[in-house]
């Protein structure tokens, strides 16, 4: 499994206004030339996790973009599930499949779909900021 851009790069943005948390707005240009982004590609990814309510924007001159909850409220799971879906290693775990029963293939994407996203839930953005210092 390989976390497209979208996912690498909401992460990235959420740990940059996660460092800059209670201290004002960034704007996504900033966050773009810190990171080697698009500023349009990541005004995007901005509005998906605004729409999902982990960002809030901020108009005007010290304008931009914060966190709307606290970094330890916000897992890396939850930015991942927000910008590429949900987090499964076969499209069979998505829909019924006729095939469900007596399929042993099953039960094993199903255990490490929950083991990842168990792992993805455990990770905070606080927990990002604290490794970063």
């Amino acid at each position: 499994m390989r976390l497209s851009s979208k996912g690498r790069y909401g992460v990235i943005a959420m740990h940059e206004l996660a460092m800059a948390y209670g201290k004002g707005s960034i704007t996504v240009k900033n966050i773009a030339e810190n990171q080697g982004i698009s500023d349009n590609y990541l005004e995007q990814l901005m509005g998906a996790l605004k729409k999902a309510g982990f960002v809030k924007s901020v108009r005007g001159a010290q304008g931009g973009y914060m966190l709307a909850k606290a970094p330890e409220d916000i897992t890396i799971g939850e930015i991942i599930v927000t910008m590429e879906g949900p987090v499964i290693f076969a499209d069979c775990m998505l829909a019924p499949c006729e095939k469900a029963e007596g399929c042993g293939r099953r039960s094993v994407w199903s255990h490490i779909s929950n083991k990842v996203n168990d792992v993805l839930n455990s990770i905070t953005l606080a927990d990002l900021v604290k490794e970063s210092k």
